[in-house]
């Protein structure tokens, strides 16, 4: 069993010893201390990067150089804990996301993840003659095929080029989702028939740029066997978020990764995220008081995103995840995927990793028997 080794994942020049990436979780949740952890049982560390600056003093008043700091301080101590592959994951909706952009690119971060729409541009003041370069390191995450086609065929239009790999997260991901309501348990929306859609759509693309486009599924994605089975539908790698929070590096509170243990099925929820889209997260107190209409008073330093109607929210999203970060339920919530219940215990990144790899191992010797 011992000779059974998994798949390594190629993104790019880049070469990932353990197909797993551990997902960017906002606010405050995977920070350098996860991310680095991940990096060195050679995965991918994700620091996630919505609202990153809230832990620092001077948040209010000087937003987003607060932001920046934060994240570049986060980068450059996540590369003192590890040699291996680090990156961060970067909302396209943030109103801040070029500025943001720029500090990745700054301090050399290997892949930029971006979610929360299409990236049809990098970034505004871009060089054009500095595309590739910058581009080759950007991940673009997407919940369709028609999605993957449109942003594929623009960076062709505009540029030649297209990216080295893509994220399709499904509808059983944690936090906000690309679907709408009824599309969350629709059949016609599962991951495994996103996944096949977007290969279709992958495959003229690679024969165009004679390239290999890699292909990482997200969303449920909670099992060492559920890795096997999306690497045999044709995956190339796994993004993993929910089950990377029960460790004992993850950046959050105590509290906040209890409240994952502790979770039951019926605890994990739907809601209408004050952004305009449904999140997934774990009931609590706070989300029946906005259910049943009660407010939640609030002034906003900034608009952190470009979609948020701040002035009728009933509540700030970003405040309400940092405080649950912080371990303060009374004024937040989690976001979680649909597969926290299953967690009954905090453990390190280094067991849960090689409880995937395990588990993967006993199911290629189960699936390969058959």
């Amino acid at each position: 069993m011992n000779k059974i080794k998994i798949p390594s994942l190629r993104i790019g020049e880049i070469e990932v010893k353990t197909p797993i990436i551990q997902g960017g979780m906002s606010v405050g949740i995977s920070l350098s201390g996860l991310s680095s952890a991940v990096a060195n049982e050679g995965g991918i560390g994700v620091i996630g990067t919505a609202g990153i600056g809230m832990l620092e003093p001077d948040y209010t008043t000087n937003f987003k150089a607060a932001n920046n700091w934060a994240l570049r301080k986060e980068i450059r101590k996540a590369r003192e804990m590890t040699n291996g592959i680090i990156g961060v994951n970067i909302l396209l909706a943030l109103s801040d996301f070029d500025e943001l952009m720029l500090v990745a690119l700054e301090e050399g971060v290997d892949l930029i993840f971006v979610g929360a729409g299409l990236p049809l541009r990098i970034l505004k003041a871009i060089p054009p003659n500095k595309f590739r370069e910058y581009s080759s390191k950007v991940v673009p995450i997407v919940s369709s095929a028609r999605a993957t086609k449109i942003l594929f065929q623009h960076w062709v239009n505009e540029h030649n080029f297209v990216p080295d790999a893509i994220v399709v997260e499904g509808p059983l991901a944690g936090g906000h989702l690309g679907f709408k309501i009824e599309q969350i348990k629709n059949p016609d929306f599962t991951l495994e028939k996103l996944l096949g859609e977007v290969i279709s759509v992958l495959k003229p693309f690679e024969k165009q740029f004679n390239k290999h486009i890699s292909v990482i599924v997200a969303g449920g994605i909670f099992t060492g066997a559920d890795i096997h089975k999306f690497l045999k539908l044709g995956a190339n790698g796994v993004q993993m978020a929910t089950r990377f929070v029960a460790t004992h590096e993850c950046d959050a509170s105590i509290k906040f990764k209890e409240t994952y243990v502790k979770s039951q099925k019926d605890d994990i929820i739907i809601i209408e995220s004050p952004v305009g889209l449904p999140g997934r997260a774990i009931k609590n107190q706070f989300l029946e008081d906005v259910a049943n209409g009660y407010r939640k008073p609030f002034t906003c330093p900034w608009k952190c995103l470009k979609s948020c109607e701040f002035k009728a929210a009933p509540y700030c999203i970003a405040l309400a995840l940092i405080n649950a970060k912080k371990g303060i339920y009374e004024e937040g919530f989690s976001f979680a995927g649909a597969n926290a219940y299953r967690i009954d215990k905090i453990i390190s990144v280094k067991e849960l990793i090689d409880t995937l790899l395990e588990e993967y191992k006993t199911e290629y010797l189960r699936f390969n028997k058959n």
